[in-house]
């Protein structure tokens, strides 16, 4: 179950990185990012970029909830040879309980797109290797990363590695207008509320009720 503890991120890595600037040692409330656009524009960025690495941990991040310390301890082995509606089983950080979740196209599209360019695609390696050599991507090195795509394609809120699971979330919601019961149940959260103030958009929401003319 996601409790406030993760909503929030520790700032205090890096320091001259932060674009937010906060004290060491700081944790703030990260946000979705809200605007489609915005999304498109971070994957167009890394695309342009011919980072595939990043354009598959993106993609996968606001395709299917997962927590950055999920993600980056995934495996080559562990998505090679999925297609589009085949399941991934990963073991949550937060319950230790195992979640299976389907993939959809732009998540198989973006595995592919990245598997076709790492070398070695050994199973055993990390999917989203460090660019030092030395093992898998770490949570505050993700953080900085999300940070970085949202400042240069001009995202609007404060953000961190929590920002890709807030995302899902959130445009699922708002975007596709899906039960909040659903959401709920995905999260793992104890009632709408929680659902609701974790994603953000509780007061939105209650402001366009009142633009609706009957």
């Amino acid at each position: 179950m996601d409790n406030a503890g993760s909503e929030v991120e520790d700032m205090g890595f890096h320091k001259g990185q932060n674009p937010n600037h906060p004290k060491k040692g700081a944790s703030i409330k990260v946000d979705p990012i809200r605007d489609p656009q915005d999304i498109q524009r971070i994957k167009n960025l890394l695309i342009d970029q011919n980072n595939m690495r990043d354009f598959c941990l993106f993609t996968l991040g606001v395709n299917t909830a997962w927590r950055a310390n999920e993600l980056v301890k995934l495996k080559v082995g562990d998505v090679d040879g999925l297609r589009e509606g085949d399941f991934l089983e990963l073991k949550q950080s937060k319950n230790k309980k195992y979640r299976a979740t389907p993939l959809n196209r732009s998540a198989i599209r973006a595995i592919e797109f990245w598997l076709a360019v790492c070398t070695p695609a050994n199973a055993g390696l990390p999917l989203f290797p460090s660019r030092q050599g030395q093992g898998a991507l770490t949570v505050p090195t993700v953080c900085n990363m999300v940070k970085h795509w949202c400042s240069r394609t001009g995202a609007s809120g404060r953000f961190g590695s929590h920002s890709l699971r807030k995302t899902w979330g959130y445009q699922q919601r708002v975007v596709f207008q899906s039960p909040l019961p659903l959401l709920v149940e995905a999260y793992g959260h104890s009632s709408e509320r929680q659902t609701l103030d974790y994603l953000g958009i509780q007061a939105s929401e209650i402001t366009a009720l009142y633009r609706n003319e009957i």
